[in-house]
């Protein structure tokens, strides 16, 4: 079974994220790029809509497990790589020259969430699952432009608590403060839903890609300028209290 894939109905891809959690590694990055950039390749789609095929995750973000080996075998420059292609995934979906709707069909945490909130819109099943940022509890630290595209989808003073708490936050209370367009019944209600929104959309790929470069410019200059120097390892940045926002710093 490929780690994503994607179905077509009529003008939108189905962008379906296919290996359990969904976790966020090297392997991820790679099979998500070259299946969106498949889907690019079909004039006909106008839309794509983001989901999951596992009935309790949406996306539970980073690969923890990889992330603490590749750290212990000092492997700093793979990090880095994924890192930048990771940059790339959001910045697929955040700059999309179609629009993007994430069918958040179960849990999403962490990158998970970050990857839902790049997308321009989101519809999110109320049986089951959270929206969650645990970096707190992790040591991890948001890159730059993480921080600006989630202050696109929701109020800051919101962002900040959950940022700093880890709570973890349900359907309702999101569509509460237009985080998503709706809080759907279920998993399949939350699909159906976002297909049919989708399909609403059949607009000029140049406009709207146009469009977008105008809108989230500041994003973009993060991404290119400020972004590297939390990607790229340097042993002196530590020393001057600048670690990497890869190096997990739990402790006191």
């Amino acid at each position: 079974m490929a780690i994503v894939e994607w179905k077509k109905d009529e003008t939108v891809a189905i962008l379906i994220l296919n290996n359990g959690e969904n976790r966020h590694n090297p392997d991820f990055a790679e099979a998500f790029l070259s299946t969106y950039n498949e889907i690019l390749s079909d004039k006909e789609i106008k839309s794509i809509v983001l989901t999951s095929s596992d009935p309790k995750n949406f996306c539970l973000g980073v690969d923890i497990g990889w992330m603490m080996k590749a750290q212990g075998e000092k492997d700093f420059p793979g990090i880095s790589k994924w890192l930048y292609r990771m940059s790339e995934v959001f910045s697929a979906m955040l700059m999309s020259p179609v629009p993007t709707i994430a069918a958040i069909t179960g849990h999403a945490f962490g990158n998970g969430a970050m990857l839902a909130g790049a997308c321009d819109f989101r519809f999110m099943r109320s049986d089951r699952g959270f929206f969650c940022f645990p970096e707190i509890d992790l040591g991890i630290q948001f890159a730059p432009s993480m921080i600006e595209w989630i202050k696109k989808i929701m109020p800051y003073h919101l962002f900040v608590r959950m940022k700093w708490s880890g709570e973890k936050v349900g359907a309702a209370e999101l569509e509460k403060h237009n985080v998503i367009i709706k809080a759907c019944a279920d998993a399949d209600e939350t699909l159906k839903e976002a297909i049919a929104f989708a399909k609403t959309f059949k607009k000029s790929r140049k406009t709207l890609a146009e469009m977008k470069r105008r809108t989230y410019k500041h994003i973009l200059d993060i991404m290119k300028n400020e972004d590297p120097q939390y990607f790229d390892y340097k042993p002196e940045n530590e020393k001057e209290g600048k670690p990497p926002i890869f190096m997990f710093t739990m402790g006191e």
